[in-house]
């Protein structure tokens, strides 16, 4: 009869085995069930991140180009009012540009900025001390410092006549400043304006508007 018993026992007991096996199996294919989805989950978290600041990235440039142009500064021909290392942002000009304006322009593969002084049709001379005269008026400039003034280097004659669809440019730094008084530079047409300098943005020291 202890044979008998010694079987029943080992069935029960591979019986109860087996139903234990059987019992785990689908929590264990649900864990990693749960362990796929969570990575799907990331991966598609990570896609939507990389999209969303490949978009923004795109509609900021998109901006700065056509909008908003943003400009850094070099060299010293823009003294006082610009500064080498300040950061500047422009806007399409939508109406007639006035004497005063700032203006970025093209200009052999460069862009340069340079202040307007007359526009088409005005007539601008300059005297030995670097007194500026449109149509035979002084022209009054209050951001030039007080020995900022200077004929420099000029090679038009004077007085000069500006031509139709073009405007008269000057740095504001008048003795080392290369802009309408050099023939080889002349007057900008106004296809080659790339914008109308507002505002500073650089340093955080001098933020504010600009002209």
């Amino acid at each position: 009869m202890a044979p008998v018993k010694f079987t029943g026992q080992l069935a029960e007991g591979t019986k109860t085995e087996t139903q234990a096996k059987r019992t785990g199996s689908p929590a264990a294919e649900q864990t990693n069930e749960e362990r796929i989805g969570r990575r799907r989950r990331y991966w598609q978290s990570i896609r939507h991140v990389i999209s969303v600041l490949i978009t923004v990235a795109a509609a900021a440039v998109l901006v700065s180009t056509l909008l908003f142009p943003v400009f850094r500064i070099y060299g010293t021909s823009m003294t006082p009012a610009l500064q080498a290392g300040d950061v500047v942002v422009a806007v399409r000009p939508t109406g007639s540009l006035k004497r005063g304006d700032l203006i970025a322009f093209y200009f052999n593969n460069k862009i340069l900025i340079k202040r307007v002084i007359a526009k088409s049709g005005d007539w601008v001379d300059i005297d030995s001390d670097g007194n500026v005269y449109v149509n035979d008026k002084e022209l009054s400039e209050p951001y030039l410092s007080a020995n900022e003034k200077s004929l420099g280097t000029c090679t038009i004659d004077l007085p000069y006549q500006v031509p139709d669809g073009r405007i008269f440019v000057m740095g504001d730094h008048r003795a080392v400043s290369l802009d309408s008084r050099d023939a080889d530079i002349g007057c900008v047409a106004e296809e080659q304006i790339a914008g109308k300098l507002v505002f500073r943005i650089w340093p955080f020291t001098r933020i504010g508007t600009v002209g």
